[in-house]
């Protein structure tokens, strides 16, 4: 029987384990959102395109199957496209359901038209578009299997006004599984060959694809193998901040003794990790395209072993199913390198800790912050953050525990904390979810902060304000000293803002207010944001001026 090409498209989506979708809605989708109601499928309804596709970016990232949003043509897609940055660069299993104009009217310059292959082609793995309603539910299922195989990243599929209201039939197609890549025999066999040549051997996590079972098996791999493990930047939630062979993380502001150790190093194992720009510190830690230190590269994506830096040994494998097999490798009686791992985990504690009890500055100390959280919310936890100089004292002093302790954008895109937080806290409400965000970063999705009072999500909104762009006035003391330009800011009340929206909101001007302030944000009904007064001159946690 036929059906309409929105009901086709909705049932297509159920098919696949969609059980929520993000949108801003549309008139160009009318009847997605109408075929929607009748679903099983929840639709949250966020207030911008860039912060409801920054939230399904969060949801793939959480699930490891596609995060969805739906969004109108013209604006709607141009908005949309900052979430699906992020789902690119991080390497994101995302599908963007975007509105089109009808196919008579294609070409002419109609109203919003825009060509979406030129828009996302750059950025998505693919971009589709549906000729008849008939073929919609195909294209669900390419549009699933291609974000999720291999690399995962970002599909955007087209959805003419005519082919949503015209009817079709289609087949039922079958639930799509994402194909796993196990590491060959051999390959893991040269890798125990390095190994047991190697004398000063560490290794990198980070990319995507990780479970909480792959997790547990990386670190056994590398507790019987005696490994210093480090995490590439902002995928600190792949290995425990307090396990013993934790060497601390490959991102901006690095710690000097883990740079040299990584530099020193023999072998460096780096584990769906592609080592790009931040990681690499400017391409500086390793070499192009022969890197000093053997190194054994091991990704789900075959055109990018190989494609930067030159590997001793490229392993083409997911994460997870090399995670198995490494588990499996028996170490030889003696490890050469014993030692190193727990002399590298002192180094990072040395590195990130709080050294209580400083100069009070009058306003609030953001590694105060960092220690209290750690000890108020200690296993639950999740951090989540945008881009910001704020993110240097998360990333430094922040203890990560598990796999959802962290979401962060490796694209450094402004805004993603709090549509991140909302996400987190709809999968698992049971976190304590904590949303960082500097006044320039969460003005960006502000508005955002209503989505989560309408959905009643107890997520807890730090915004940090220096009265200022931070990173942007770093780099100008850095190259144009003394000559501030276009870095200022004149910021409302943030806490009045969310008190205005029915929500609990306070201000914190001193560090010894905190930790009262953050109980009685934990203990709101609802959303909680807490105004922080930070001191302009601290430009990092490293940098004053």
């Amino acid at each position: 029987m036929a059906e309409p090409g929105g009901v086709l498209l909705v049932r297509a989506l159920e098919r696949q384990g969609v059980g929520r979708v993000f949108c801003v809605p549309g008139e160009s989708y009318l009847p997605v959102l109408d075929a929607l109601h009748d679903s099983s499928i929840e639709t949250v309804v966020c207030r911008q395109e860039g912060g409801a596709a920054m939230m399904a970016e969060a949801d793939g990232k959480i699930t490891g199957r596609p995060g969805i949003c739906f969004v109108t043509r013209g604006p709607g897609a141009t908005n949309a496209a900052s979430g699906v940055h992020v789902a690119a660069h991080d390497l994101t299993p995302m599908i963007l359901f975007v509105g089109q104009v009808p196919h008579e009217f294609r070409g002419r310059g109609a109203f919003q038209e825009v060509d979406y292959d030129r828009l996302f082609g750059g950025m998505a793995k693919a971009v589709f578009e549906a000729e008849t309603p008939g073929e919609l539910p195909a294209l669900v299922e390419d549009a699933f299997r291609i974000a999720m195989e291999g690399a995962p990243g970002p599909v955007v599929v087209a959805l003419p006004e005519d082919t949503l209201s015209g009817e079709g039939v289609s087949e039922i197609l079958p639930f799509h599984e994402v194909e796993t890549l196990p590491p060959s025999q051999e390959r893991m066999e040269e890798l125990w060959s390095l190994l047991a040549e190697a004398r000063s051997p560490i290794m990198v996590l980070g990319g995507p694809r990780w479970t909480d079972g792959a997790l547990a098996d990386i670190r056994h791999f590398a507790e019987n193998w005696h490994l210093p493990v480090a995490c590439s930047f902002r995928r600190q939630m792949l290995f425990p901040s307090l396990h013993p062979n934790h060497a601390g993380d490959v991102g901006i502001g690095v710690s000097p003794k883990l740079r040299a150790r990584i530099e020193a190093a023999d072998l460096i194992l780096a584990i769906g990790a592609r080592f790009g720009e931040m990681p690499s510190q400017g391409y500086e830690l390793l070499t192009i395209p022969h890197p000093s230190q053997k190194l054994v590269h091991v990704l789900p994506e075959e055109r990018e072993i190989g494609r930067l830096y030159q590997p001793t040994l490229g392993v083409l494998a997911d994460p997870a199913s090399f995670a198995r097999k490494a588990v499996q490798l028996a170490p030889p009686a003696t490890v050469r390198w014993s030692g190193t791992a727990e002399a590298a985990h002192r180094d990072y504690l040395e590195w990130s800790t709080v050294r209580m009890g400083g100069e009070d500055t009058g306003f609030v100390d953001l590694e105060a912050v960092m220690a209290h959280l750690a000890s108020a919310v200690p296993d639950h936890l999740t951090c989540t953050n945008g881009a910001g100089n704020y993110g240097g004292w998360l990333h430094r002093y922040g203890r990560f525990a598990n796999r959802l302790s962290q979401l962060a954008p490796t694209s450094g895109s402004m805004g993603y904390g709090l549509p991140a937080a909302i996400a987190m806290k709809l999968r698992h409400p049971e976190r304590t979810v904590v949303a960082f965000a500097g006044d320039g970063c969460f003005q960006m999705t502000a508005q955002e902060f209503g989505t989560a009072v309408e959905q009643g999500l107890g997520v807890i909104l730090l915004v940090i304000d220096n009265g200022q762009y931070g990173t942007i006035r770093m780099h100008q003391e850095k190259r144009y000293p003394g000559r501030v330009s276009a870095t200022s800011l004149r910021n409302p009340d943030f806490a009045a803002l969310a008190r205005s929206y029915g929500a609990f909101g306070e201000r914190v001007e001193r560090t010894a207010d905190f930790a009262a302030a953050f109980g009685r944000a934990r203990s709101a009904d609802g959303p909680a944001l807490l105004h922080l007064l930070t001191d302009p001159r601290r430009l990092s946690p490293t940098m004053r001026l």
